[in-house]
């Protein structure tokens, strides 16, 4: 298991340079969902648990998402949310200006979940949003708020047995990212939170903030 150092100022991501190989060992920044594909529409083939040590075969060119293995199965997830060790600190290893160099794979489409998310049901132009001191720290702060607010199961059943037209935006569903503007959400009765079916699984959301406190499993 890692001890994550996440704590890294943009001048130190800078001057830092991190080749990460096939099978190299990174870990999940926060609960991730495993998919069977690389994209939000893919089935949902298991949870790579908060600092799970995860196998990065490489990740695609073009995209977030990367192949992994964990716990045994073999997946895709999005890398924004997988960290690197890099001279004993913690970074993304797919994000923007990240110094980290992986290497590349490919993904051949073979089904109707394949299609660009444009062409599926519910799915909207646009992206989660990641927390204001960054992905990484965003998805920290909303892990820890989630934790916190665990809802009790008489929300967690309301919100399983009242599903909503799933809607499909670019990104990964993690505690702590904010939903977009045209995005609807729902009441919830007697509760301060609303909800929405985001990426294939229902999640509470802080009115609001609209940032996502509790992802339902």
């Amino acid at each position: 298991m890692f001890t994550p150092k996440r704590a890294l100022t943009a001048s130190a991501l800078a001057l830092l340079a991190a080749p990460v190989w096939a099978g190299a060992q990174v870990q999940a920044v926060t609960d991730l969902n495993l998919r069977a594909g690389p994209g939000p529409q893919h089935e949902i083939i298991g949870v790579i648990s908060k600092d799970g040590a995860v196998k990065l075969d490489g990740c695609l060119e073009q995209s977030n998402w990367c192949k992994v293995g964990y716990d045994g199965a073999e997946g895709w997830a999005y890398g924004e949310y997988l960290t690197a060790a890099v001279t004993e600190k913690y970074i993304p290893v797919v994000a923007k200006d990240s110094p980290v160099e992986v290497t590349t794979v490919t993904y051949e489409n073979t089904g109707e979940a394949d299609a660009p998310l444009g062409a599926i049901g519910g799915a909207i132009t646009g992206g989660l949003i990641a927390g204001p001191a960054g992905v990484v720290a965003g998805a920290i702060a909303g892990a820890a708020a989630g934790e916190a607010a665990v809802p009790d199961e008489e929300v967690v059943t309301y919100v399983r047995t009242n599903a909503t037209e799933p809607v499909y935006v670019q990104g990964e569903v993690v505690t702590g990212v904010v939903i977009p503007e045209e995005v609807q959400l729902t009441d919830i009765p007697d509760s301060n939170f609303r909800y929405v079916y985001l990426n294939g699984l229902p999640v509470l959301v802080e009115a609001d903030s609209r940032t996502v406190i509790h992802v339902v499993r």
